[in-house]
């Protein structure tokens, strides 16, 4: 017996030596290649489990040509939908032994189609989470791209889309403060130009074509907490009595700041959001929202993005239906004059 055992871990060559075959052949076998001679094949894996030899995971890459590793490219990685997103479509990559890389643009949409084709060298495929650059550019880019998903957005270049249907939940919020009595609104909107605020305008202006008595006006605005907050001022100066805020980050803000100039929620202000992140049902008072299915969209957007690297074609686009969560942020509007206020017409977009 050798008294000075090698502490080396085992190598291809080990396993080669032990089952009587080439490396070649060992390589094959480790990689799953059927074309093998099934009693080599099992003298292989007997040998390699004898030297506890397991096949070194960037060597398997080389040898496959992939990485094991899909990109994601989100807008904003603070906002807690995107993290959902990440984290069902993470957990369902991970059972399949892929890693996910993440990249985040941070709203600067100048930035989004280096990021998309530097992620996508770096990785087998790219997975693109509501995009914000215009549409011909898009259109343009996701053929160097592919394989690619897009989530919460659409394009005519045949890639697979995974998006929550957001114009018939904003609708139905509209429709939620309307049973309220609601009559004059104001919609806080999302980034300029973006394929998703794009969506809630249409909604909000389908919305009101369906309502002539309703007066909805929409108000620039943004996408985070802050934005939301300095909004404060536009709204109550509107005479609205509901505001429909782009996201629930957003119509926190907006809440704080109500609140800290002395007025109520629902009080003097019925305040909706939309994605029931986390945080809304803790806000004082909990928040109305539309809850938007992340995980789920994260989850799905890995099942079309394993069927495009098995060489499956494009599928057909994958829309999930937000529901409706009424909290307490929204009541009846109170007062018979406020809800009989004049319309006034406001132009959207």
């Amino acid at each position: 017996m050798d008294p000075h055992p090698s502490t080396k871990p085992p190598k291809i060559v080990d396993v080669a030596k032990r089952a009587g075959v080439s490396l070649s052949t060992v390589s094959r076998v480790m990689n799953q290649n059927p074309t093998v001679d099934p009693v080599l094949a099992a003298r292989v894996r007997k040998a390699a489990k004898a030297l506890n030899y397991h096949a070194s995971p960037l060597a398997r890459s080389l040898v496959l040509g992939r990485t094991q590793t899909v990109s994601v490219v989100v807008p904003d990685l603070g906002n807690p939908t995107f993290q959902a997103i990440l984290r069902g479509l993470s957990r369902a990559a991970k059972r399949q032994g892929y890693h996910v890389l993440i990249a985040d643009s941070a709203e600067a949409v100048a930035e989004e189609g280096v990021l998309a084709v530097e992620s996508r060298r770096r990785s087998d495929g790219l997975v693109l989470c509501a995009p914000r650059m215009e549409q011909s550019e898009l259109d343009a880019l996701l053929p160097s791209l592919e394989p690619v998903v897009l989530v919460n957005r659409e394009s005519s270049a045949g890639v697979p889309t995974v998006a929550a249907d957001y114009r018939s939940a904003l609708r139905e919020l509209g429709e939620h403060l309307y049973g309220l009595g609601h009559r004059r609104f104001v919609f806080l909107s999302g980034v300029p130009g973006s394929a998703s605020n794009r969506n809630r305008l249409v909604a909000v202006d389908e919305f009101r074509r369906a309502h002539e008595d309703v007066d909805v006006q929409a108000l620039e605005c943004g996408v985070g907490f802050e934005d939301g907050a300095v909004a404060v001022d536009a709204v109550l100066d509107s005479g609205a009595t509901a505001a429909l805020a782009y996201n629930d980050l957003v119509a926190m803000g907006l809440l704080s700041a109500v609140t800290e100039r002395g007025l109520r929620v629902p009080d003097d202000l019925s305040i909706v959001g939309f994605d029931d992140i986390p945080f809304t049902k803790y806000t004082n008072p909990p928040l109305t929202t539309s809850s938007v299915p992340a995980e789920d969209i994260g989850e799905q957007a890995w099942v079309e993005m394993s069927s495009l690297l098995a060489g499956n074609s494009a599928r057909h686009p994958v829309y999930f239906r937000p529901r409706l969560v009424v909290r307490a942020s929204t009541a009846p509007v109170q007062g018979a004059e406020k809800a009989a206020a004049p319309m006034v017409e406001h132009p959207l977009g």
